[in-house]
């Protein structure tokens, strides 16, 4: 980048020598010719010196062109990706906390906003910067006078663009903030259509619709006219100022102060020492969109990683794990009033290789919480969690998650075909091990009654497939990945009692030489474990087998009715 704007710094130097050049031959023509009544060859030479300035100036303009566009396309592209990846980095609970709609708006029209800065608005700066100076430069050599109501002048049209501007960069703030607005919306629409169309809502959405695109447009036109009023002052100012040379000119050139030829030479050049000026008050309100867009962009970008993640003591994991600790691990997540809210507190069990583990408890009791500290999208706040003695954050970050393999309650499917799908779970794997981890899965009948079987492009999110074989498939990616820790998120709540049956014994020959941990509210799942953590309010209440929990434990026996009642109603 710093290259690209020292390009630009040099040719717009370059172009000002150039447009100096050709005012001073066109005098020398316009001289020769009307008052020295020179014939055509006799001004040839300067009227081909001119066509080859002009020529030089218009190829300078297009490589100062050239150069602004290859310095915005590199920068786009580096900062989508610096963008994408801290994304990334954050992780699904900062994504959570923010719509969807926006974050891709950011990331899209956020970035593409930068266009106007980099391949306009920067390079007309350094026309602006370069170009008035070496003119100024030139009219002080020939008339100082000039060039002293030139540098008065001058000051005018900046002050105008700082004057105007503040009021437009805050409109235009206010667009883009409308425009993120109204994108986040119209993906919720989209991605709640079944459910409006169901409650007979959606009219109701096209009005919202209709209002917020009504208030884009207001504010859109707003900012227009603030542009166009600025073009109007901008234009006005220079060419009073350019009025107020011209006059001094012409009186000198009166009374016979000022050779024509010289005073010729600065009328040429008065026009061209405003119009980079004049330009950069257009340019300037393109630029204000990607102001806006760059604020959001490092909004996001300033979000800091936590802290355990960015200092890793880079300890390799060499081995089969044999036991899983927690050891009173804590956990709070900010509320939207500023406070702290506890998810987990002091909560401690150990998982062993070959035992299946469950965690039970009421909604908000801090099971998700759990997986989500497995999958080090979240980091305690106090105590750890140790890998056979070692604590996880001493191991890189990637290396860690390639140790877990993740069911989540809700699955994201992709729009690619199943094979590709369940291929997530390891990229390199081959037909027979997808169809092997299906089977496992007790989803492979139900591929091949698709039209194109594990070829079969199953839609966003899944679309063509129902909730049990979307649960199914993911449970095929997560096998298919082969990690030695299985996390489980209700893995059976969406399958009927012969699949949850299948699956059960599957999981049942996983557990074998893995450490698997299951959050669940099924009997039949929760019977099978081998222990059972009672979680309430954070807190770990109980731990033990399922007939030991139903003798002593009264939360444990409180939820276990409010399953049966559940499983006799469905």
């Amino acid at each position: 980048m710093r290259l690209s704007i020292a390009v630009m710094a040099v040719l717009s130097t370059l172009a000002g020598v150039f447009i100096v050049m050709q005012a001073y031959y066109l005098a020398q023509v316009a001289n020769g010719v009307f008052l020295g009544g020179q014939t055509l060859s006799q001004v040839a030479i300067p009227l081909t010196l001119l066509l080859l300035v002009m020529i030089a100036r218009a190829s300078l303009v297009w490589w100062s062109e050239i150069t602004g566009q290859n310095m915005a396309c590199t920068v786009k592209k580096t900062l989508r990706q610096h963008l994408f990846a801290h994304l990334l980095r954050l992780g699904p609970l900062y994504a959570k906390r923010e719509r969807s709609g926006e974050l891709v708006q950011t990331l899209t029209e956020g970035v593409e906003s930068l266009d106007a800065y980099f391949s306009q608005f920067l390079p007309q700066l350094c026309t602006t910067l370069f170009i008035p100076a070496v003119i100024l430069i030139a009219i002080f050599t020939i008339d100082w006078l000039s060039g002293v109501l030139l540098l008065v002048t001058l000051p005018l049209l900046p002050f105008f663009i700082m004057l105007i501007g503040k009021q437009a960069k805050a409109m235009t703030e206010r667009r883009w903030q409308v425009l993120s607005q109204m994108s986040a919306h119209f993906l919720d629409v989209l991605q709640g259509l079944s459910t409006l169309k169901q409650f007979g809502r959606s009219k109701a959405q096209q009005e919202i619709v209709h209002r917020v695109s009504e208030r884009f447009s207001e504010i859109t036109m707003k900012v227009l006219r603030i542009a166009f009023l600025s073009s109007l002052v901008l234009e006005m100012g220079a060419t009073i100022c350019t009025a107020l040379v011209a006059v001094e000119i012409g009186l000198r050139l009166l009374y016979g102060t000022l050779p024509f030829t010289q005073a010729f030479f600065i009328l040429l050049l008065t026009p061209e020492f405003f119009g980079p000026l004049r330009s950069l008050g257009t340019q300037f309100h393109a630029s204000m969109s990607s102001s806006a867009g760059a604020q959001r962009i490092f909004d996001i970008l300033d979000v800091p990683l936590q802290e355990q993640q960015q200092h890793s003591n880079l300890v390799s994991i060499s081995r089969k794990p044999r036991c899983l600790r927690f050891q009173d691990v804590s956990v709070s997540y900010d509320l939207p009033d500023g406070k702290r809210q506890p998810a987990l507190r002091s909560v401690s069990f150990s998982m062993q290789v070959g035992k299946k583990m469950v965690l039970v408890g009421p909604t908000g009791a801090g099971k998700s919480t759990i997986a989500n500290l497995l999958l080090r999208f979240l980091e305690p706040e106090q105590g750890t969690i140790c890998l056979d003695g070692v604590p996880i954050h001493s191991f890189p970050i990637e290396e860690w998650r390639k140790q877990v393999a993740w069911q989540p309650q809700r699955p994201t499917l992709f729009n690619m075909m199943v094979a590709e799908n369940i291929r997530l779970g390891c990229s390199d794997a081959t037909l027979d091990k997808v169809i092997q981890a299906a089977r496992q899965a007790s989803i492979h009948d139900d591929i091949l009654a698709l039209p194109q079987g594990y070829d079969t492009v199953i839609g966003e999110r899944g679309a063509r497939l129902s909730g049990g074989q979307i649960q199914r498939v993911s449970l095929a990616r997560a096998i298919l990945k082969n990690a030695p820790i299985l996390v489980l998120d209700e893995v059976t709540s969406t399958l009927d009692s012969e699949s949850e049956t299948q699956v059960l014994r599957t999981i049942e020959t996983l557990a074998l030489d893995r450490i698997v941990l299951m959050i669940a509210h099924r009997l039949n799942t929760i019977r099978t474990a081998d222990q059972i953590v009672v979680l309430h309010e954070g807190k770990v209440v109980d731990v033990g087998s399922h007939y030991d929990l139903l003798h002593r434990s009264k939360i444990y026996q409180t939820l276990m009715s409010a399953y049966m009642d559940e499983e006799v109603f469905v």
